[in-house]
């Protein structure tokens, strides 16, 4: 019997190859392209039998080509799009040409197979109702019934009325992202998209056309303010946007109105702008690294949303919930965590807050065997313990008869699982923290042997 055929389209190398790797050992066929162009000729030697296709590609983006491949017919495989910055919306407007189910990166090993397995056993009948697809990315809700948690979300609801652009600052890995889907879906827009744009992911020469989209010959790309007309615009990592944009969204905000790149005719802008940063803006104005107008016009209401130890009474409800929603979405075991596991997470000092704590969990249910986790599990599987000051982190410990090529590249793994750690598993804050390129940090891990995909989400 022949195993399923199956084409991957991402303009990352390191994804691609990483993805093939990973479905061949699973025994499928795999074939890649790195962009739209490529797509298209492989489509026309063979059909394939399932699509992973990526959103945000620098040429032609995923939901364009769907588009064009479902209206003309050229494909009748299912098709799983991927995004390494996506929301509800985006899937919605994907299952509305067609596509199958929705995969977030960086991805998830168990989440990958079982999306590709059920895409298959689907018999290619794509999704017709966009809330099947929207279903596993339905709004988080915010867990704990900590004071500082419940006054934020009282705030919130009164936030929610208003039509006023809202700031909202934290720590990385605190939830902003799930405060602002909380707060669209409170809104009078909830019935509206929201658009979601990460601005560190995106090279200041691609962010205008990111926001505001292109009219170039006669091609029209929707932009991120286009798409999100009638509902909500997020943009994340404020204090990463060029000094370009900033002033051409603050043209936005004054006048109500934005223009396509290469375009003429003004769009009248029926957007509520969110926006998020884990660094002082305040401190940036006064620095002349931010726009002072447009820091006033966005701060009109702002929230803070606490840091993961300014609540640790939450952490036995969230460990609860992500062991929850783990077993629910990826089928894995059910763990408990015992109650010197919990105390030892509530004494934690939870550098990357929740996303860490969320990271830690999906480890452990990955990596172990036992119902009940120990607190010797927890503490071996987070990369920096708690330790004595005037004792050394044993962990950076290398055996000095090494020769120096495998000296420095044992430093580099253990420096990088480290990083990666402190950053929830994110491949993305990684590159900005160590200060690589995205692309040069994923053929790093892959060179030595970091399994980001398998575990980290």
């Amino acid at each position: 019997m022949n195993m399923p055929y199956i084409l991957v389209v991402d303009d990352e190398p390191d994804i691609c190859s990483s993805v093939r790797d990973i479905l061949e050992d699973e025994g499928y066929e795999v074939e890649v392209a790195k962009n739209a162009a490529t797509a298209r000729q492989i489509l026309q030697q063979r059909e394939p039998d399932l699509v992973l296709l990526d959103i945000w590609m620098p040429d032609e983006d995923g939901i364009t080509l769907l588009k064009e491949w479902k209206m003309e017919g050229d494909l009748a495989a299912p098709v799983i799009m991927m995004s390494g910055h996506g929301t509800v919306e985006t899937a919605v407007e994907a299952t509305r040409f067609g596509a199958t189910d929705f995969i977030e990166k960086p991805l998830s090993l168990a989440k990958l197979l079982l999306t590709v397995q059920k895409a298959l056993q689907r018999n290619e009948t794509p999704i017709s109702s966009p809330h099947r697809a929207a279903s596993s990315l339905v709004v988080s809700r915010m867990v704990g019934s900590s004071e500082v948690l419940s006054s934020l979300r009282d705030k919130l609801g009164k936030v929610a009325a208003y039509e006023t652009p809202v700031l909202v600052m934290g720590e990385f890995g605190v939830g902003k992202r799930t405060l602002m889907q909380n707060l669209h879906a409170q809104s009078s827009r909830a019935a509206g998209s929201f658009i979601e744009i990460n601005l560190s992911r995106l090279a200041h020469d691609k962010e205008a056309l990111e926001i505001f989209g292109s009219e170039v010959a006669g091609k029209v790309t929707a932009g991120a303010l286009e798409r999100a007309q009638g509902g909500s615009l997020f943009l994340d990592d404020l204090a990463q946007m060029s000094e370009a944009l900033q002033s051409q969204l603050l043209g936005v905000l004054m006048n109500g109105l934005f223009t396509r790149v290469g375009g003429v005719e003004p769009i009248r802008c029926d957007v509520r702008l969110l926006a998020a940063s884990s660094k002082d803006l305040a401190l940036l104005v006064q620095q002349e690294g931010f726009k002072a107008e447009l820091y006033h016009c966005l701060n009109g209401i702002s929230l803070e949303v606490p840091s993961l130890r300014q609540h640790r009474e939450d952490i036995p409800e969230l460990l609860e919930f992500f062991v929850d929603h783990f077993v629910e979405t990826e089928k894995l075991g059910y763990r408990h965590f015992g109650v010197a596991a919990q105390n030892f997470l509530r004494n934690y000092t939870w550098p990357g807050n929740i996303r860490e704590l969320r990271t830690l969990v999906h480890r452990l249910m990955m990596l172990g065997e036992e119902v009940e986790v120990s607190v010797e599990e927890v503490k071996s599987a987070l990369a920096s313990p708690k330790v004595r000051a005037d004792m050394p982190d044993n962990s950076m410990l290398l055996p000095l008869n090494l020769p120096l090529r495998k000296a420095r590249a044992e430093f580099e793994r253990i420096y990088l699982q480290r990083q990666l750690s402190v950053v929830g598993g994110s491949v993305g804050e990684l590159a900005k923290r160590v200060g690589m390129e995205r692309t040069h940090l994923y053929r790093k891990l892959r060179s030595l042997g970091i399994e980001h995909l398998k575990h980290h989400v």
